[in-house]
């Protein structure tokens, strides 16, 4: 039998090719359902839609995977020997100690092909086909208001999956629609609101793997507070797809805003574990970018942690987005002065005003209030 250890199993960036269906509004019945077999599901992404006034739309997003459930004892055991080799953790952790709601999601079988039709405020849309990762990806338009408040306040929309004659399941997901004018909170996750330990690959893997997820103290609270202010929330995170699920179930038992979520495209293929969680520049600013340029109207608040590539990634949209970024705040994990020079170049021609470093909340409460008056 082969070695689990040695089996290439290394989880690595997935080139995702993503088609993006531009959709308006058929009728009712103009559509088939999706393509869906019995023993496959769909699992939707939070998502966010903003008003185009040109057109009086909505557009909005529809975002989500399709796959096959797998219970693979061997690629249990390949994925999780990986992950002990390439952390250096130790041998004799019991297998057993693994989370399976955090390991069971990268055994999926991806499904690819599967075209995906919603039903979204009591109309059919196309959704996109699922690529070789499973996910489908579509930004599609609807007439305006057709939701009470408008669209001059934010509200959640919901959708589901429309499945074949005779399927009774049910899959469902939400779209955050988000006013044009009012403040915005984009956050990081790892280290920033849940404690992971990032600089440390072993910590790291037993936060993510093998212990419950802790939230930083305060951070919750202070979310809520904005949240009840009538602040959105996106959480943008190095974090793979396949932990959305034990994330979106932190945030909700820690007391979190509900966001849109935007993490990291990864696929199941050969040798080592730790770039499962390692930080990518370019994933985060390719996440953040289009959110800031759907709400031109619309001031933003960044939070993050000095631990890896935030304060020079925030800096960046600093200062490419000078008129809506009106507050960059980043936990200090490394016992940083904000007088180092890092932050001296990262946070370059950024206001000194408008950014800050904080070991605890209490520090930013009073800034974060008046930022949000």
């Amino acid at each position: 039998m082969p070695n689990p250890a040695k089996t290439l199993l290394f989880l690595i960036p997935a080139a995702v090719a993503i088609t993006w269906a531009i959709g308006h509004e058929p009728g009712p019945d103009a559509l088939a359902p999706s393509t869906l077999k019995s023993d496959e599901s769909i699992l939707f992404y939070p998502t966010y839609g903003h008003f185009d006034k040109q057109t009086r739309s909505w557009r909005f997003d529809v975002h989500g995977k399709v796959f096959e459930p797998e219970d693979s004892s061997f690629k249990r055991a390949a994925l999780i020997a990986a992950l002990k080799s390439s952390a250096g953790l130790n041998n004799d952790i019991d297998p057993d100690a693994f989370r399976e709601d955090r390991i069971r999601p990268f055994l999926v079988d991806n499904e690819r092909g599967k075209s995906v039709t919603v039903d979204f405020a009591g109309k059919r849309y196309a959704a996109g086909t699922s690529q070789p990762n499973g996910h489908f990806l579509s930004s599609l338009s609807s007439a305006a208001n057709p939701w009470p408040g408008g669209h001059s306040e934010n509200q959640i929309a919901r959708l589901q999956a429309v499945l074949p004659s005779g399927d009774s399941r049910s899959f469902r997901g939400r779209v955050h629609l988000i006013a044009p004018q009012g403040l915005s909170v984009i956050s990081d996750i790892d280290d920033t609101i849940k404690h992971s330990e990032v600089t440390d690959k072993s910590e790291l893997l037993k936060h993510t793997f093998l212990r419950d997820f802790q939230a930083v103290a305060g951070m919750a609270p202070l979310y809520a507070g904005l949240h009840d202010r009538g602040a959105a929330f996106h959480y943008v995170s190095g974090s793979p797809w396949q932990l959305y699920q034990p994330l979106e179930g932190f945030l909700s038992e820690a007391g979190f805003p509900k966001g849109t979520m935007h993490l990291k495209y990864f696929r199941l293929t050969d040798s080592s574990g730790l770039g499962l969680l390692s930080s990518q520049q370019s994933t985060k600013l390719a996440a953040i970018t289009p959110i800031l340029k759907s709400f031109p109207e619309r001031r933003f608040v960044l939070f993050g942690d000095t631990g890896e590539q935030d304060p020079e990634i925030y800096g960046q949209l600093a200062r490419d987005f000078p008129d809506q970024i009106v507050m960059v705040l980043l936990r200090n994990v490394t016992s940083a002065e904000s007088t180092d020079r890092r932050f001296q170049d990262a946070l370059d021609g950024v206001p000194k005003e408008r950014w800050m470093l904080f070991d605890d909340v209490a520090e930013i409460r009073e800034r974060v209030d008046q930022t949000a008056r």
